[in-house]
């Protein structure tokens, strides 16, 4: 029985010992990766001073780690430190200068301080390090494109949006065909549009691009199905089906048009879709459903859109309603914005010279002859 006894006092003693020792010490190592995690976690939800403090209380542990001048360089980066990132950066490419990323940011920071050849320079080493480095790649478009390059421009961001996956490849693309549109080259919009869609670049920015380039080439069908299936993927936007509707009217296809027309609707009712509904109506002998297309414009006029009112003042013209008419044209051409579109006071001219408004005639004829010299003759 006594050595049992003796027994329980020693497990005791031990288990006392076992927590005395408490958990084992963290290496310099570990300790270090530790700071790295916790400042990149405080990068990313935009604590950048904690994040520096991180950063810098790893350096004191482990001075010579490769990823610190990038990571504090990222970190001034977003935060508009500019000089201070690029110092960084140039430290950098210094101790890995085989990491494209480093070349890549520094490129980006020298062409932010219009360090222009330098950052070519190194976009050139980015890229021939990695050539699908799509940063790197659109950073170039953007310097060509200011130096008026608009070729060697267009090919950067098209390459860029060849490495580049998800969102950035559509935008990518964009950048190029803006540009291509900006020098009136509509045929190479329509071309590299045509091809993006063809391979898989289905976005509602292309395909609006898309369908406005064969609205210019004359391919009426085809705009009407790119609009359409843009407006599918972009169903917060009532003017791509609008687009669709008026491209029926063009093509003698009512019954198209109207169903177009209350798909816009659905996504936001809008006074200048009702008002197109009406003419539709209009043009089918049908009065009545003009006219509550007319009640459903007024209930949801904006009283903002300019093309809204004038639209909304033409059709309650036709609708017999001119006094109405005039006193929206009356109120527009008044507005300092206004004063000096001499069609739009013309048009509150011939419509105040009919229903006898001499004032509102006056007024309006003395705005458009002061807008437009070439105007001899006021209604």
């Amino acid at each position: 029985m006594f050595p049992r006894l003796r027994v329980l006092p020693l497990l005791v003693l031990l288990a006392a010992a076992a927590c005395d020792e408490g958990p084992p010490p963290v290496s310099t190592k570990d300790h270090a990766e530790g700071l790295y995690l916790k400042g990149t976690a405080e990068y990313l939800q935009g604590q950048f001073e904690a994040s520096l403090k991180s950063f810098e209380a790893m350096k004191q542990l482990v001075p010579n780690d490769s990823r610190l001048p990038a990571a504090r360089g990222e970190v001034y980066l977003s935060m508009g430190r500019l000089n201070e990132a690029l110092a960084e950066f140039e430290f950098a490419v210094k101790q890995d200068p085989r990491r494209s990323t480093n070349w890549s940011r520094l490129g980006f920071i020298q062409a932010q301080l219009g360090r222009v050849p330098e950052a070519q320079s190194s976009l050139r080493k980015a890229i021939a390090l990695f050539p699908h480095d799509f940063n790197a790649l659109e950073a170039l478009g953007e310097l060509h494109l200011k130096k008026g390059e608009h070729d060697e421009a267009v090919r950067h961001f098209t390459l860029a949006s060849a490495a580049a996956s998800g969102e950035a490849k559509s935008a990518l693309l964009m950048r190029a065909l803006d540009v291509l549109g900006q020098q009136k080259r509509y045929d190479e919009v329509l071309t590299r549009a045509r091809k993006a869609v063809d391979e898989g670049i289905r976005s509602p920015e292309v395909l609006s691009t898309l369908g406005d380039a064969l609205v210019r080439a004359g391919k009426l069908p085809e705009a009407a199905s790119a609009y359409q299936e843009a407006a599918s993927r972009s169903p917060r936007d009532p003017t791509l089906w609008e687009l669709v509707g008026e491209i029926h009217m063009r093509l003698d296809k009512p019954g198209d048009a109207i169903a177009a027309y209350k798909e816009s609707l659905r996504v936001k009712d809008r006074a200048v879709v009702h008002v197109a509904l009406a003419r539709i109506h209009l043009a089918m002998d049908n009065r009545p459903a003009a006219e509550d297309e007319l009640t459903a414009a007024l209930e949801s006029v904006s009283g903002k859109d300019t093309r809204e009112l004038r639209e909304l003042a033409e059709l309650l013209a036709t609708l017999g309603r001119k006094p109405d008419a005039l006193r929206i044209l009356t109120s527009l051409s008044a507005e300092p914005d206004h004063v000096k579109d001499a069609e739009l006071q013309l048009t509150t001219a011939r419509l105040a010279r009919e229903l006898k408004d001499t004032a509102v005639l006056q007024a309006a004829c003395a705005r458009a002859t002061a807008a437009d010299a070439g105007v001899k003759k006021c209604p």
